[in-house]
Formats: structure tokens, C-alpha cells, sequence
């Protein structure tokens, strides 16, 4: 038999989710005292220890140049840095980029010169597009621009030939993608979950050594009669779309081990899928009602559909991290006391 997993609703992490929210509140009402009282000279004064900052860390990463080191990053969390320095392109031996939580809006067309560039981590900015010189950076591996506010991606990315993660959720408005994305063999990992994609992609179902596809959150109708050519799929993640039914393809995807849906739309699951006998793992998610929580102390409806997908996100991350976990696989039926189970080891 498969193995199903109903959640009713969220009602026990309903405690967990105020104190999130309630702190991230906290945190954010700081943040905007402190950017309120601060003056030019100190935005410029940022600005100059970052560039300091930069050229300390380039003298260490060039000793670890001289050292053979394959592992070389900037790390740069400023919240109120709103564009990548002029200097930053002196150093373009760096290997990684690890910039979040900050407001930058765009990506230098600098970062053509970075060709040595592995890993390109850009969540929780303000992104608004992706230069055509992304396509330059012939050995980036992942390219993480999730929570930012692209609407679309440019074509040239499909020139990343060794790229084997992207990470595109939570931009909200992105509804397709560009056919030459096809291009990119060596991708495992797509995410492309809270954004307002119809169908899977073309470029999607190309992607021949594809593992891993979160397409959650979306409007997604049906799924292509076709997707079993992702012949390496092992996990797909469905939950929160308009799906009616769900097509007898996936039956022919033998190495598809976990498969998420959700929706009370959900009406036709063939018995295949429901009895593999292949170790999938089956799980029925119910919406979840989390847009109607309201904060006991603050007595205000949480809006941010943002916040929301990210609370959410961690928490399916947490349960397939559970499931793996698990070396007895999961129960044919849980109930909302293993939910609770499964959170109190793991608080976000």
C-alpha cells in the first residue's frame, strides 16, 4: 500500500507561528526605528567598512588561492545595503556570493567577470530582474534568487551549462520560463514554487537528470501526460495548486519515491499511485487555513503571503527531512499528535 498522510489543519503549530511572527514583527519595527535615525553619512559610512571589509577578505582569499583552496565566499548581510560596490569587481577570483536580507535591487553587469563563480546565493533581497550576463558564468553550479521580486528570467541563463540547483519560489509573479532553460543537463534540483506558473514548464520536462521539482504554491490545472520523461524524478511537490486529477504517467516513474499534493479540488488519483509497489511515499495535504490565524497579542490577521510561504516552505522542509529520517518509512495514516511529534525536535 502507498502512504497517505491527511493534515487537517495547522492548529498546532498555531502557537509556534505567533511567536514567529510576533518576533519577525519585533524585529522589523527595530529595524525600521533604526533606519529612520540613520543619516547619510552612516548609509556611506556602511558602504566604506563593506568596501574595507572586501579588500581585508581579498587578502586572505588570495592566500587561499596561493593555498589550491576550492572554497572561497563572500558573505554579506547588511540590511540596509542597497547595491553591490564598485570595488567588488576587483575580486573576481571569488568563487561564491552569499548576499541576503539586504535591499539591493539589481545585479551588477560585472558579474560577467566572475567566471570562476561557482554559487550564486541572492535569497531575501529585492531583486527585481536577473542581467543577460548571468549567461557568462559558464561554471556556476547553483544560483539561489528566491523571495526577490523577479517576474521573469532571462534566456541567457540557459547558457549555464553546469548549473545543478535553481532556486526561483517566492518571487510571487513569475509565470514562465524561457525554452532555452532545456539547455541546462546537469540540473537535479528546480524550485519554483509561490510564483503563478499554469503548467510546468517545457523547458522543465527537458530537463533529463531532473531529482527534485517544487512546483507547490501555484495554479497549476493539470499535470502534462508527459511527465514521466522525467524519467529521474524522485521527489515532486504539488501542494497548494488547482489540480483535479492526477495523471496515470506517474506510475511509470520508477524512481519517483515522494509526492505531495494538496486541495479539496483533488478528486481523481489513479489506485496505482495509491498502492505502488515501488516505496512512493503519497501524502494528501489539506489547504491550509493559515491566512485566517490571528495573533493573540496583536490581534491582527497575518497578510504577508510572503512570510506565509516562507513559514511554510520550512515547515514541508522539516517533514521530508523527517520522512527521510525515518527507517521504517511513514505510517499508512497520521494524525495531527504526529504532526506535534514531528515539530518539537525541529523548532523553527
Amino acid at each position: 500500500m502507498g502512504h497517505q498522510v491527511i493534515i487537517f489543519d495547522f492548529s498546532l503549530i498555531r502557537g509556534l507561528w505567533e511567536a514567529r511572527v510576533k518576533k519577525n514583527k519585533e524585529r522589523q519595527k527595530k529595524e525600521k526605528e533604526r533606519l529612520e535615525k540613520s543619516s547619510l553619512e552612516k548609509e556611506v559610512s556602511s558602504n566604506i567598512v563593506l568596501c574595507l571589509a572586501i579588500k581585508a577578505l581579498s587578502i586572505l582569499c588570495r592566500n587561499m588561492v596561493e593555498q589550491n583552496s576550492i572554497f572561497i565566499s563572500i558573505y554579506t548581510i547588511l540590511f540596509n545595503l542597497q547595491e553591490f560596490p564598485e570595488s567588488l569587481k576587483d575580486h573576481t577570483y571569488l568563487k561564491e556570493w552569499h548576499v541576503s536580507n539586504t535591499l539591493i535591487q539589481t545585479i551588477p553587469d560585472y558579474i560577467a567577470l566572475f567566471q570562476d563563480l561557482r554559487v550564486l546565493e541572492l535569497s531575501n533581497n529585492q531583486i527585481n530582474h536577473l542581467p543577460v550576463e548571468i549567461g557568462h558564468l559558464k561554471n556556476l553550479k547553483v544560483l539561489n534568487v528566491s523571495f526577490n521580486n523577479l517576474k521573469s528570467v532571462p534566456p541567457e541563463l540557459g547558457d549555464c551549462e553546469n548549473l545543478e540547483k535553481l532556486d526561483l519560489s517566492g518571487n510571487m509573479e513569475i509565470s514562465e520560463l524561457p525554452f532555452e532553460l532545456s539547455n541546462l543537463k546537469q540540473v537535479t534540483v528546480v524550485d519554483v514554487s509561490a510564483n503563478k506558473f499554469h503548467s510546468i514548464p517545457v523547458c522543465v520536462l527537458r530537463m533529463s537528470n531532473l531529482q527534485w521539482l517544487d512546483i507547490s504554491s501555484n495554479n497549476l490545472r493539470d499535470l502534462p501526460e508527459d511527465i514521466d520523461r522525467l524519467d529521474q524524478l524522485q521527489t515532486l511537490l504539488l501542494q497548494k495548486n488547482k489540480l483535479t486529477y492526477l495523471p496515470r504517467a506517474l506510475v511509470n516513474m520508477s524512481k519517483l519515491s515522494l509526492l505531495v499534493v494538496s486541495g479539496d479540488d483533488l478528486v481523481e488519483i489513479p489506485t496505482a499511485v495509491c498502492e505502488s509497489t515501488t516505496g512512493l511515499k503519497f501524502i494528501s495535504l489539506k489547504d491550509s487555513p493559515i491566512e485566517t490565524i490571528v495573533c493573540e497579542d496583536t490581534e491582527e490577521i497575518i497578510e504577508s503571503e510572503r512570510e506565509r510561504e516562507q513559514f511554510e516552505k520550512e515547515f514541508m522542509k522539516a517533514y521530508i527531512e523527517d520522512l527521510k529520517e525515518r527507517e521504517g518509512g511513514v505510517p499508512g495514516y497520521s494524525n495531527q499528535g504526529d504532526l506535534k511529534g514531528l515539530l518539537q525536535p525541529k523548532p523553527f
